[in-house]
């Protein structure tokens, strides 16, 4: 009984220990994804609806740093308040913009300046299919 116990506390501490807190970098990349996902996603859903249309694209690459004006434009695009999902949308931006120029200012290197690479992103490779 002893025996099982140990072994127990010993998994339960492996646990804790592999278990590290999110960093502000890593909080800015899952965000990130977050709002470039929901977006597409509101696009699809939303497709016939003419303000969604007219939105400005949003794709995310936290280490451009035209993502800064990028998240600005889309925050600040007067149209759509009557979309529930763009408002939502809207809010996740700026929460975004707000954790990258205050509270994650200094973990944030930006590789480029590129800001056409947020207009048109590289789109994934996409791996050919082998038949077994």
């Amino acid at each position: 009984m002893k025996m099982l116990l140990n072994l127990i506390a010993l998994l339960s501490a492996a646990l804790l220990a592999s278990a590290a807190p999110p960093t502000c970098y890593s909080r800015l990349l899952s965000l990130s994804k977050e709002i470039t996902d929901s977006f597409k996603e509101l696009q699809t859903s939303k497709a016939e609806d003419s303000c969604v249309e007219m939105l400005p694209r949003l794709y995310l690459d936290i280490h451009n740093y035209c993502v800064l004006a990028k998240l600005r434009e889309f925050v600040a695009y007067p149209r759509c308040e009557r979309v529930l999902e763009v408002s939502e949308l809207k809010e996740k931006a700026r929460s975004l913009y707000t954790i990258m120029i205050s509270y994650c200012r200094r973990d944030l290197v930006f590789l480029t300046d590129d800001c056409n690479a947020l207009e048109n992103p590289i789109p994934a490779p996409i791996e050919p299919f082998i038949e077994s």
